[in-house]
């Protein structure tokens, strides 16, 4: 199997936050598309002072010590272009913490990020009576991908989290949206914050196609008031978190799988 990874091509800030990569070269010619919205790759980012750059050998730089492992994270693939043959993907920053904020905050054309995959779940049924998007930066970018494959007047409703009103970018579709910004500012410390949100909003009649992620006890809040509140079918939805408050991503994992178990129960 080849091995799969992007050139930086080009850069572009989308907010405070938020950073579109585009990614193309010999790397991604044997990328292949999945059918999915939120389709994702694992991006191995490269720890300061290891041996080896990108292209590298996976085997062997897991062989490495703990510390100079390439550090695996999932991310979601914003937009393909089958011509160009590149990948665009909306990377968080967070200044100098995190690989992957860490890899945002620098990029520059030419750098390197090696990946595999892609992946992925979830795509809006052509069928459903509307659509509910919820999500944090995390989500965002599948959330713009859904967006963009949306049919023409597609009933979408999009409840999108950021820090502030100056953290908002624009999302476009060719659905008839509607577009609720939620602003984390004074509601840090309230995990309650987005489902008080997302009570007080006035669905469309029928039954929605719900694609609800990001961090885990905000989606798991959203997840029991729209089953055991708003009678939203349990089955064929897309409702599980990708981050947890106050968790590195390595923390994070050890307890994801108890963590929607527990989910899981409530509804």
């Amino acid at each position: 199997m080849s091995t799969l990874f992007g050139t930086v091509v080009r850069t572009e800030p989308l907010s405070r936050r938020m950073v579109r990569i585009v990614f193309g070269g010999e790397g991604l010619e044997s990328f292949q598309p999945t059918e999915f919205t939120d389709q994702y790759v694992n991006a191995l980012f490269i720890p300061e002072g290891a041996p080896y750059s990108v292209p590298f050998d996976l085997d062997a730089a897991r062989a490495e010590p703990r510390e100079l492992q390439p550090k695996g994270r999932r991310e979601s693939i914003r937009r393909w272009d089958p011509d160009a043959r590149e990948v665009t993907i909306d990377l968080v920053t967070h200044g100098d913490s995190g690989f992957a904020g860490r890899f945002a905050a620098h990029a520059e054309p030419g750098d390197r990020l090696q990946m595999a995959g892609p992946s992925g779940g979830y795509a809006p049924s052509p069928d459903a009576d509307w659509h509910l998007l919820i999500g944090d930066e995390s989500a965002l970018p599948a959330v713009g991908a859904a967006l963009d494959a949306m049919p023409t007047g597609a009933r979408v409703l999009v409840v999108a989290v950021v820090d502030g009103p100056e953290d908002e970018f624009e999302l476009t579709t060719m659905g008839d949206p509607e577009i609720v910004w939620v602003h984390r500012q004074g509601h840090v410390d309230e995990p309650d914050a987005l489902v008080k949100v997302v009570s007080d909003l006035t669905f469309p009649t029928g039954v929605p196609h719900a694609f609800v992620h990001g961090e885990a006890g905000e989606v798991r809040a959203v997840r029991k008031h729209l089953i055991a509140d708003r009678g939203v079918p349990r089955d064929g939805q897309s409702i599980s978190p990708y981050w947890r408050r106050e968790h590195t991503d390595e923390q994070w994992r050890e307890i994801k799988r108890q963590w929607l178990q527990e989910s899981e129960a409530d509804v």
